[in-house]
This record gives structure tokens, C-alpha cells and sequence, in this order.
């Protein structure tokens, strides 16, 4: 048997046990992942040294920053979003621990929002990324990767980073997309959604929400009800755990 699972805080919107646990029976697979709920990411070594069978773990809001410390290395991905959303756990048989780290949110994201921009004018190739978490860096590479101009928002104003009250109707117009990288709106505070200019967008716009839980988000609602074509996070969760398997090796 081995062990799988996510570490996060708190973790009752996740679908992940689901995902993956489905997977592994309907293929026979010998392994099991669970849900680590840890009130502080110190908690990380703890559980790794004392959970034996653990292989790797996911890791999602708060600690994809704040996990990189306890890592014995970074994959180039990780190192350029500055964030880590999947730790494999080698253990040597004098019992020595190394962990590491990868991102593999910015390849679920390209995945998952490829078929949305497909047909969005070179010259409207300009996204506004909501938030300036670990979720953000990954969105942010995969977006440059695609070819696509960033600009990061949040509610202050930072190196690099524009606050929302500086989002004029023209900024918004000469988007061809909007992601939400924040956790507002994620269940249970689903009347929640990041403090957005809504009334500048227009029909034809992309507006991509990570949040998958609920699937449609009340930045999603609000969007679509501007013409603006919705997408939730799921497709890219299933994406970047099938990048997970890979690095797991399952």
C-alpha cells in the first residue's frame, strides 16, 4: 500500500480523495490519498517522517510558498511560479527524508484554458491574473508560456502588481481574459467573489475561475451574465494530477 494525499488548510472544499481514490480502484492500483489538514505548514515534516508509506503529497492554499523551505530541491517550473503544488518523498534506507517539489498547476492550467483562447485576437492577448498566491505564479507562467501579456491584481498595490481600483474600462476592455487565482467564492463562502470592476467587462471576454467547488462561482455568474465565456477550475485539477502521476510514478 501506498500513501498519497494533499496537505492544505482548510481542505473541506477539496474533491481531490475523490479524484484519486476513484482512479485507483477502477485501475486495481494498490494506494490510497487522503487529506492532511495541517493548521501549520511545520507540520509537514512531522507527518512525512511519521508516515512511512507517504509517497507525495499535493499541496494547495495556504502553503504553496511557504512550503519551498522544507524542500531538498525545486523544479525549474516551480522555481519561475515561485510556488509548489506537488512534493515527491524519496526515502533512503538509513531512514534519510528528501523531498521535492514541482509545479504542475501551470501545465493543468494551459490544458485546461487552451480551448477557451484559441480564437482571441493577438491583439487582445492581455490577461489581468486576480491574486498574488502560489495558484497566481502558476497562472502567470502558463499564460506567458501561451504567449499571453500579465498583469497581476490584488487589493494593494505592490512591485509588479496593480490594485483593482486602478482597473479603468479601458484596462479591462483591452483584455481578452480575466482568472480568478484567489480563493473567493471557494465553498462554503460561495456568495464570495474578488472585488472586480464587473460592470467594465464586455461579451467575448474569457473569464476563468480556479475555484471548482462550487462549479459555478459567483465570478463566474457574474461574468457570464456580461456575455463573457465561463470556465471553473476542475478540468485543470484533473490535469495537473495527471502530471502528478507521472512524477509519482503511478
Amino acid at each position: 500500500m501506498r500513501l498519497y494525499g494533499l496537505i492544505g488548510y482548510p481542505l473541506g472544499h477539496s474533491r481531490s480523495a475523490e479524484i484519486w481514490n476513484g482512479r485507483f480502484a477502477r485501475e486495481g492500483i494498490d494506494a490510497e490519498y487522503a487529506l492532511y489538514e495541517l493548521p501549520s505548514v511545520s507540520d509537514i515534516m512531522p507527518l512525512t517522517e511519521g508516515t512511512p508509506l507517504l509517497c507525495g503529497f499535493n499541496v494547495t492554499i495556504p502553503y504553496k510558498k511557504s512550503v519551498i523551505p522544507f524542500l531538498s530541491t525545486l523544479s525549474p517550473e516551480a522555481r519561475e511560479a515561485g510556488a509548489v503544488n506537488t512534493v515527491k518523498i524519496e526515502r533512503g534506507g538509513d531512514g534519510s527524508l528528501s523531498l521535492h517539489g514541482y509545479n504542475t498547476d501551470i501545465t493543468g492550467f494551459m490544458r485546461a484554458v487552451r480551448p477557451l483562447i484559441e480564437d482571441v485576437p493577438h491583439d487582445k492577448r492581455k490577461a489581468l491574473v486576480l491574486g498574488t498566491g502560489g495558484a497566481s505564479g502558476a497562472v502567470c507562467v502558463g499564460l506567458r508560456n501561451l504567449g499571453w501579456e500579465v498583469t497581476v491584481v490584488s487589493r494593494r498595490r505592490g512591485d509588479g502588481v496593480v490594485a483593482y481600483s486602478e482597473l479603468t474600462p479601458e484596462v479591462v476592455d483591452g483584455c481578452g481574459m480575466v482568472v480568478n487565482a484567489t480563493p473567493a467564492g471557494m465553498a462554503p463562502h460561495i456568495m464570495a467573489s474578488p472585488p472586480f470592476p464587473y460592470e467594465y467587462l464586455h461579451p467575448g471576454q474569457v473569464c476563468f475561475d480556479l475555484v471548482y467547488n462550487p462549479e459555478n462561482t459567483l465570478f463566474m455568474r457574474i461574468a457570464a451574465a456580461h456575455g463573457c465565456r465561463v470556465k471553473n477550475g476542475l478540468a485543470m485539477l484533473e490535469y495537473q494530477a495527471e502530471e502528478a502521476r507521472k512524477i509519482w510514478n503511478i
